[in-house]
């Protein structure tokens, strides 16, 4: 089964401060893979450095169904066939999802991308929400179905969803797992994002990946997430042997 991410070496810096420092990770077309690690250990820093953010400057290689992503506008990297689901949806008034709808699909050019919205429209129970400026008003679980639905029509090659189930009560989380686990696909791998194992609770990811101190520490099966629910970072860290980082914000004047 061929990749449909795979980062090589990657490194990514904001000035001279490192972040990332040498990440390696494949993702299979057909395989959710989700990345866990506590805050600041650069999990949000790979998914901006993947869409592109220019703020980061990265080496390494980024190869999206193997095409590299290093150098390549947002637009560019969209177009290959990459998406980002966020954390915090923004509100775009003035602009209803189905005029969002409309331009994709004028982008798309073709009649049957019409046909694959019909269908996730139903799927996810969207009609009431086309009419409506994208995201205003609506709650944490409703913004996170919006982003499963555009997901959906988008139809892309590596879905990133950035810790999706934040600031969610139960339902709402279990909902979200049941939307990821139903866009499996042959064409599509998904990277997802989480501090948490609430959600993997109600989902079969393929493999987790622990990410600290910028870098893949360990990766496995459901067992990894059990460990981590069990015991917390700092006991793999200190398992591991790894010294935690002095924040360097405390060394300014």
């Amino acid at each position: 089964m061929s990749n449909a991410l795979e980062i090589r070496g990657l490194r990514a810096a904001i000035g001279d401060l490192e972040i990332l420092k040498g990440v390696d990770m494949q993702i299979p077309f057909g395989e959710i893979h989700a990345l866990m690690g506590p805050n600041g250990s650069g999990k949000s820093t790979l998914s901006h450095v993947l869409m592109g953010k220019p703020e980061f400057a990265a080496s390494g290689s980024m190869l999206l169904d193997g095409t590299e992503l290093i150098g390549l506008a947002v637009d560019e990297r969209a177009r290959l066939g990459l998406f980002e689901a966020f954390q915090y949806p923004v509100e775009v008034p003035g602009v209803s999802l189905g005029e969002f709808v409309a331009e994709l699909a004028d982008a798309a050019g073709n009649g049957s991308y019409l046909d694959r919205v019909a269908a996730a429209t139903a799927d996810l129970g969207m009609e009431r929400f086309l009419d409506r400026p994208i995201n205003e008003g609506l709650s944490g679980g409703e913004k996170k179905r919006s982003e499963m639905f555009q997901m959906a029509i988008s139809t892309p090659k590596l879905a990133v969803l950035d810790e999706i189930d934040s600031g969610l009560d139960v339902d709402a989380v279990r909902e979200v797992a049941g939307l990821v686990e139903g866009a499996r696909s042959d064409s599509l791998g998904v990277l997802l994002i989480t501090h948490y194992s609430r959600i993997l609770n109600y989902m079969q990811p393929d493999r987790i990946h622990v990410m600290i101190d910028g870098r893949i520490v360990r990766s496995g099966g459901p067992e990894v997430a059990a460990d981590l629910e069990a015991s917390g970072y700092e006991a793999l860290r200190a398992e591991m042997g790894l010294i935690p980082e002095r924040d360097p914000l405390l060394d300014l004047p």
